[in-house]
């Protein structure tokens, strides 16, 4: 009678876990949020851009893209392809390209002007 009882049991513990799995499959998935909808298709647009690139490069690539450093192709990469540079030489000008960019971009700071001179000490005869 125990013995009935336990298998009875299981078996309704067990239909009622299969039952609650198929509700989960049957439900609808849940729209992406419009936040969530512009990520997917920054990481589409980011994706796109990294083809060819592998391994750290892509790594980066990828990472700078998301946050936004990427966005758009830079004149430094154009230059590169106009030059038909590839691999780590493409890398290496357009690294050094965007640093002198961004140098050239940031307002020098003004020199401070220096103290005047004391005025000279009469010459020793």
């Amino acid at each position: 009678m125990k013995f009935a009882i336990a298998l009875l049991s299981l078996a309704l513990a067990t239909g009622s876990a299969f039952a609650a799995e198929e509700k989960k499959a049957d439900a609808p998935k849940k729209a992406p949020s419009a936040a969530q909808k512009a990520q997917q298709d920054k990481m589409k647009m980011c994706n796109e851009k990294a083809a060819g690139k592998k391994g750290d490069e892509r790594k980066a690539f990828m990472k700078d893209c998301l946050s936004g450093g990427n966005a758009a192709p830079s004149a430094c990469e154009g230059q590169a392809a106009e030059k038909k540079l590839a691999g780590a030489a493409k890398s290496s000008f357009v690294k050094k390209c965007e640093a002198d960019a961004k140098g050239a971009a940031t307002p020098a700071t003004p020199a401070t002007p220096a103290a005047p001179a004391a005025p000279a000490a009469p010459a020793a005869k």
